[in-house]
């Protein structure tokens, strides 16, 4: 065991420096330093914000346009025979959107690019917002039924988009799983350790991590895991419907009683935000570019726009249109960094520990920085209650982001085959990779490499992805004429002029 995890973390110390010069580049060559402004971006950076920007601009502000009709769609009950509902397609991506990235990644975002970054998040994602309704409605344009569910996303489209080749999709697929695969292990051992944490704060006494407790909650959570993996798409989004309002209103529940109980701060939060993004000297300085990579690259890792990973929940919904699940997908953008990441952000910035409280900060983790500002915050006669709530938050978000993966790595798998022994033996291996990462957690080991490989696997997934929603864009502008237009003709290949037989059979159903 001890050879095995050494050989692995030896092979994943090579990863950050290579997540570093993906997110950098070109920025380390002098040539672009030069460049007045321009220079303190990165391509990552253009290529994200200015697709999003580019989206925004072609599409006519879709996100401002469409964002009432996306929320009537979420609300309005309908009867779903394939698939599922659109509802619970955005509760599904919400599920993987929403994890302890919200938490952790936005506490260093701010941490390494100041209050600033919370701005440039909110920027990036208002852009990312028609990047996400591009991608969701091209998953839904080329999604296939399979049975009674539909599977589609990056790997679907990719595949018809670059002239049908089965190479593609393979590809794709594949690199998807790999990155869901290494994610996995440490989401696994965020769910115990915040379990850990609950029962530690009711009781009053810190459970070690070699304990009864967890080697009884490590089987019970494997078990739980493989009786949902088992279960489909349908049982985990039934799921997830349940889970995750739940957590939401939980999470921002418990900011909204941080924030009430320190108005006195709210003041200090907008100034530092909008100060710290604007203020000449941050222009001029270089710290903009530093503000604004890390908003980009924790809104990335938080809300996916562009990423092409959520694509596989968009495409599992029953639409009407194409475009009503793409505005639905816009909306989780929304919802995951305009409100839940919002949320940290006013923890974090409201207690401005780096300022009040230096040298612990400094010295502190991602995470312990983020509970830091917590106690900062709160009255202590809240305390243990704040941070109970807080550990149930973290816990839930990584348990629906292990349930996300390894649906999303099945509908994935879905473009590599569809027999029953694949995807059992895919799902297998999904819960098999989760229990090595607890029990290498558990026993000592450190796992924290693979956060640098989750950043890694961004980006790659993004220089993917990108790409062929450019390819793609003429069917989505389409598309989008024919859903405006809503002058009840359905939806058919001859709508944006390339073959689609899905919906050609829905319109003769």
């Amino acid at each position: 065991m001890e050879n095995l995890f050494a050989a692995l973390n030896a092979v994943l110390s090579f990863v950050t420096p290579v997540s570093d010069f993906f997110w950098d580049f070109p920025k380390m060559f002098g040539f672009w330093k030069d460049i007045p402004v321009l220079g303190s971006f990165s391509l990552a950076i253009i290529v994200l914000v200015g697709s999003g920007i580019y989206f925004t601009l072609r599409l006519g502000f879709v996100q401002i346009r469409q964002f009432m009709t996306g929320v009537r769609t979420l609300a309005t009950r309908r009867s779903i025979h394939t698939g599922i509902s659109p509802l619970a397609a955005f509760l599904l991506s919400t599920a993987m959107r929403v994890g302890p990235g919200n938490m952790i990644g936005v506490t260093g975002a701010i941490a390494a690019g100041g209050p600033g970054a919370l701005f440039w998040m909110w920027i990036s994602a208002f852009f990312g917002m028609a990047t996400a309704f591009t991608e969701g409605t091209l998953a839904q344009i080329f999604k296939e039924k399979r049975g009674d569910n539909f599977v589609g996303g990056l790997p679907f489209y990719a595949r018809r988009l670059c002239g049908n080749k089965a190479w593609v999709g393979v590809a794709l697929s594949a690199l998807y799983i790999f990155y869901a695969l290494m994610c996995l292990p440490a989401q696994g051992l965020n769910v115990i350790t915040s379990l850990g944490s609950i029962v530690g704060l009711v009781g009053g006494e810190e459970i070690p991590l070699r304990s009864t407790f967890y080697y009884v909650m490590s089987i019970l959570l494997l078990v739980f895991i493989t009786f949902m993996a088992f279960g489909g798409i349908k049982r985990i989004s039934r799921w997830a419907e349940i889970l995750v309002p739940v957590m939401a209103v939980i999470y921002i529940g418990t900011a909204i009683l941080l924030i009430l109980t320190n108005l006195g701060s709210v003041p200090y939060f907008f100034h530092a935000v909008f100060a710290g993004a604007f203020k000449p000297e941050a222009v001029f300085g270089g710290v903009l570019g530093t503000a604004l990579l890390q908003g980009v690259k924790r809104g990335l890792m938080s809300n996916e726009a562009g990423q092409g990973t959520i694509t596989m929940a968009a495409a599992s919904a029953e639409a009407h249109h194409p475009c009503e699940q793409g505005i639905i997908s816009a909306l989780g953008v929304f919802l995951d960094t305009h409100v839940i990441c919002t949320m940290t952000g006013f923890i974090i910035i409201m207690a401005h520990q780096w300022a009040l409280n230096p040298e612990e900060w400094k010295a502190a983790g991602t995470y312990p920085k983020f509970l830091l500002s917590i106690h900062a915050l709160t009255p202590d006669l809240l305390q243990t209650f704040v941070m109970v709530m807080v550990s149930i938050c973290f816990c839930l978000f990584a348990y629906t982001c292990v349930m996300g993966f390894v649906t999303f790595s099945e509908i994935s798998g879905n473009r590599i085959s569809s027999s029953t022994s694949f995807i059992t033996v895919l799902r297998l291996l999904c819960v098999f990779v989760t229990a090595f990462g607890i029990a290498c957690s558990i026993a000592g080991y450190d796992l924290s490499n693979l956060w640098a490989f989750s950043d890694l696997a961004n980006i790659i997934m993004v220089y993917c992805n990108v790409p062929m929603l450019y390819l793609g864009f003429r069917y989505v502008r389409k598309a989008a004429a024919h859903y405006a237009k809503n002058d009840g003709t359905p939806f058919t290949s001859e709508t944006i002029g390339m073959k689609v037989d899905y919906w050609d059979e829905r319109k003769d159903d």
